[in-house]
């Protein structure tokens, strides 16, 4: 095959690629939000067929043809033609090592998973969900060694999501980090009476919450158009290319913050998306790059910039308006510190910032018991609840807000949650380097977050996957210094809690 012949077919496989993704993607997030519950076996049997058709066209002869052509002539192909090419050639190279009816199987249990899951924690029954969680941790790990044989399977799944991470490295960053944070948040618990946060708790209809939802990603400047809002048990963002990109959230009546920061932390996560390069859109590089990269984002735009003095005084206004008379008694100085109150906690999407990490510490000890085998799903509630009480000093009261509140495990996402950590670490590095450009804190104040966007734009969203993310992010502000993150955090807290 000649170099131009396989140009031709490049093109063709990335048509035919992204509409299968695009396919199962829809239907992922169909039984996430809307479907009938008693969809999820035809569901997961289509899925099943699509992603044998995916295994398929990337195993296939003339797959492999195309790319070992493209492979070897690869010093004449323009910068993101070979890295294409070369981000292609490495997912053949580990999905033909699978066997096509593990690979399809494991498609069609992660949707009948993720059903039963909804049903479980909707249950606070995890004898329900139990058999699945089992089962997909078993079936991660044998994917795992099918892909890279010779290296811990936690360690190939660590590297799905951020590529390079390994256990190692969760560990270098992981137990400096707890150091650190435990004498900081023993502190703040020690002061936590100084602020009270019932005036949030109490009846905020949702209604006017929806509408609060779309008062945000206005300001957040979420392009209406290719971006909406749907609802879900647990909120998640999925994007189909740079114009079709969907947010959820979850309203409760009585925790008005959990769905405010939700759309804000998912309006980070697709604000990233809607602003990949157009010259990579609808290509195997069109999309963020990473789990760490994406979650920085999300959690810059949720706490940097959502938990912010400056971004109250955006919301404020509104939420004491269209909430009246609830909020009439409550300064905006006040309501600051509402947001930003600290104190461990049971549901990790709604805790602070400050205790936020050690969630996440948490399901990365249990993910990794789980694949060297010291540990069970039928163990892992008594383990999720004494470690929680090791880590944080909480009594967890039951499964549903324990070991059945994250929708990730059920849906194979393993290996997933320390993204969100150093994700949390990257997103305390740009405030530095952002604040060479442009004044960050006037930026928010004025409302119009165009001028960050568009930092960001330039500097990571545009680019997708063209580079490796530890590249990316040096690129932007040199070698990661988690360092930053605690300084930021001690900074922040000691002015709330007057240290």
């Amino acid at each position: 095959m000649k170099t131009n012949e396989a140009l031709e077919k490049l093109a063709a496989y990335e048509k035919t690629s992204f509409a299968l993704g695009h396919a199962a993607g829809l239907m992922y997030y169909d039984g996430a939000t809307i479907a009938p519950k008693g969809s999820a076996d035809i569901r997961g049997s289509t899925l099943g067929e699509l992603s044998r058709m995916g295994y398929n066209l990337t195993t296939s002869k003339e797959t492999l043809e195309m790319l070992e052509t493209l492979m070897a002539d690869k010093a004449s192909l323009d910068f993101i033609t070979a890295r294409k090419v070369s981000e292609l050639f490495r997912d053949y190279d580990r999905v033909r090592r699978i066997p096509v009816d593990e690979y399809v199987a494991w498609q069609e249990l992660a949707a009948k998973s993720d059903a039963v899951w909804h049903e479980a924690k909707e249950k606070d029954d995890f004898a329900l969900f139990e058999p699945y969680l089992q089962k997909m941790f078993d079936t991660a790990k044998r994917i795992a060694l099918y892909m890279e044989p010779d290296k811990k399977p936690y360690d190939t799944m660590l590297d799905m999501f951020e590529r390079g991470l390994d256990t190692e490295k969760c560990e270098a960053f992981f137990i400096p980090l707890r150091a650190k944070l435990v004498p900081l948040i023993q502190k703040v618990t020690a002061k936590a009476d100084q602020v009270d946060d019932t005036p949030l708790k109490q009846s905020f209809p949702v209604e006017t919450q929806r509408r609060f939802s779309e008062f945000l990603m206005d300001v957040m400047e979420l392009d209406r158009n290719h971006c909406l809002i749907g609802e879900t048990e647990h909120p998640f963002t999925i994007n189909f290319s740079k114009y079709d990109v969907r947010i959820t959230t979850h309203y409760h009546e009585d925790m008005l913050v959990s769905s405010l920061y939700s759309v804000i932390h998912e309006g980070g996560h697709a604000l990233y998306e809607l602003h990949i390069g157009n010259d990579i859109t609808f290509t195997n590089i069109g999309g963020g790059v990473s789990m760490a990269i994406h979650e920085s984002q999300s959690r810059f735009y949720e706490n940097i910039i959502g938990r912010s003095r400056e971004f109250c005084g955006i919301i404020y206004p509104w939420l004491k308006k269209e909430f009246a008379p609830r909020l009439d008694n409550v300064t905006e100085d006040a309501f600051y510190r509402m947001i930003n109150k600290s104190t461990p906690s049971l549901i990790r999407t709604e805790a602070d910032e400050l205790t936020y990490s050690l969630h996440v510490m948490i399901r990365y000890e249990l993910e990794k018991r789980m694949f060297d085998g010291t540990l069970t799903a039928k163990q892992l509630p008594a383990e999720w609840n004494r470690l929680y009480k090791e880590y944080l000093g909480v009594d967890v009261p039951n499964d549903r807000k324990g070991v059945l509140q994250d929708s990730h495990w059920s849906n194979g996402n393993i290996g997933y949650f320390p993204s969100y950590a150093i994700g949390s670490a990257y997103s305390a590095q740009y405030i530095i380097e952002m604040s060479k450009n442009l004044n960050l804190w006037e930026e928010i104040k004025s409302g119009r977050l165009g001028k960050i966007n568009a930092w960001f734009e330039d500097r990571i969203w545009k680019h997708g996957k063209t580079y490796d993310p530890g590249k990316l992010f040096e690129s932007v502000c040199g070698n990661f210094n988690p360092d930053v993150y605690i300084s930021y955090l001690e900074k922040k807290f000691t002015e709330v809690y007057g240290l």
